[in-house]
């Protein structure tokens, strides 16, 4: 009984079978790592905002269209035709309050004027905001953005 025992053992082959198992452990700590670190990825992210490709702006002949230009110190100027015109200006205001009371009068004169605003890329963001605010104060439904095509 104890030489038939023996054969059997000898006639038994190695396990040829990979072991996986620490490979998983170095794959769930890394998912692990990962997890943890993406967050933090895109929090300094820089931003170059004012090129985006986008239609070409409607142009209705009947409406008067006044062009908003915010300067990166903070002085506005536009222009008032018939489309949107970013060379020429027909008028300019130092403060907020001064660019309010212009549009103001604007406004009043003819009530359906489209109003776009474009901004300087190296103004703030704020001084953009507060100039939307006070054309919302003057009397304008809706402003348009303009932005530079790439």
């Amino acid at each position: 009984m104890t030489m038939h025992m023996q054969r059997r053992r000898q006639k038994r082959k190695p396990v040829a079978e990979m072991n996986v198992v620490p490979y998983i452990d170095v794959m769930l700590v890394l998912l692990v790592i990962f997890m943890v670190t993406a967050p933090m990825l895109n929090q300094g992210v820089k931003v170059d905002l004012p090129q985006v490709s986008s239609e070409v702006l409607p142009s209705d002949s009947n409406q008067q269209v006044l062009t908003m230009s915010v300067l990166a110190d903070g002085t506005y100027y536009w222009n008032l035709g018939d489309s949107v015109d970013t060379e020429n200006q027909t008028d300019s205001a130092v403060s907020l309050q001064a660019m309010t009371d212009g549009v103001t009068k604007i406004m009043r004169a003819k009530p359906d004027t489209l109003v776009y605003i474009r901004g300087d890329k190296a103004a703030n963001y704020g001084v953009i905001m507060m100039a939307m605010g006070a054309l919302q104060q003057a009397g304008v439904p809706n402003v348009g953005l303009i932005t530079e095509a790439p």
